[in-house]
């Protein structure tokens, strides 16, 4: 009877300490997960590139956005904006063509009435020119013809290489849609040409021509053997640019015509051609200046 009380008190015993310890357990929380956005304080404390773990806004915070690279900007091309209308204004009275080609992009810039003719006036001394060097001929006078525009010299060779002959054969060499030989052969001056088949001439020029044509645009004098001072348009224009020019002036069958043809900028990117034609009435000083406004607004 003793041993059965002894043993039944060691096992009331026992189940009170269970009991405490059961009930001891219940009574405590269980240690809750701590989130890690929980634990950022400021974001200061965040990774530059990293965002909040519990972010509920689309937005991202302007310290955490990635930068994005920035496009260099664009180069503006030469003759953007620039429309008939705006040209046709500075030649009131008369008319004008224009075409600008961007060689370093390969495509046309500007063109306006590219297809109306003109008289060439001395602008024809570029396809003498080639046929005088093909054949042979001397470079230097070539050069003295082109870079002083020497009438004299262009009716010596135009004699001597085949006179309309030298017009029919370039054209067809080149590619020439509507260059035509003038009518009275005698009269070089007045072979047709459009400012599209003067960018063709130019492409020739720079890509197959002897470098002494070239080398003579680019010493072209400020006056003509004739006295006529021929640095309007493209040179007066050009604002620093390098530039190669030849241009052309004549009066009066029936209009007075100015031209101004070359190639402006570092490489010789832009061929840029304007054909103009002024009421007889207009002066040389004039048209002059009116040429080099249409140069000006197509270089900006």
């Amino acid at each position: 009877m003793r041993k059965l009380s002894s043993i039944f008190l060691v096992g009331l015993c026992l189940g009170a300490i269970g009991a405490v310890v059961v009930t001891a357990s219940h009574g405590m929380a269980a240690p809750r997960p701590i989130a890690v956005a929980e634990a950022v304080t400021s974001e200061s404390d965040v990774p530059a590139t990293a965002a909040p773990a519990n972010a509920t806004s689309t937005s991202t915070p302007a310290s955490t956005q990635t930068p994005t690279p920035s496009a260099a900007p664009a180069e503006p091309e030469i003759g953007a904006g620039v429309d008939a209308a705006k040209l046709d204004k500075l030649v009131p009275g008369g008319s004008v063509s224009a075409v600008v080609f961007d060689r370093q992009r390969d495509a046309t810039t500007v063109s306006v009435h590219a297809d109306h003719g003109y008289t060439s006036a001395s602008l024809v001394k570029l396809l003498i020119a080639l046929s005088v060097l093909d054949s042979g001929g001397p470079t230097a006078q070539v050069q003295r013809m082109l870079s002083r525009s020497d009438d004299d010299l262009a009716s010596e060779f135009w004699s001597t290489y085949g006179g309309p002959a030298i017009v029919v054969r370039w054209a067809k060499k080149i590619g020439l849609t509507g260059t035509r030989p003038p009518a009275d052969p005698g009269r070089w001056g007045d072979t047709r040409i459009t400012a599209k088949d003067m960018v063709r001439i130019y492409q020739y020029l720079l890509g197959h021509a002897p470098g002494a044509i070239l080398n003579a645009l680019r010493d072209a004098t400020e006056r003509g053997s004739d006295g006529f001072r021929q640095y309007f348009g493209i040179p007066d224009a050009a604002a620093g640019r390098p530039w190669a020019v030849k241009q052309g002036w004549s009066c009066c069958r029936p209009a007075r015509t100015l031209h101004t043809t070359g190639v402006v900028g570092d490489d010789d990117r832009y061929i840029v051609v304007v054909l103009t034609e002024h009421p007889s009435s207009v002066d040389y000083a004039t048209g002059s200046r009116r040429v080099t406004a249409v140069v000006s607004a197509l270089l900006g």
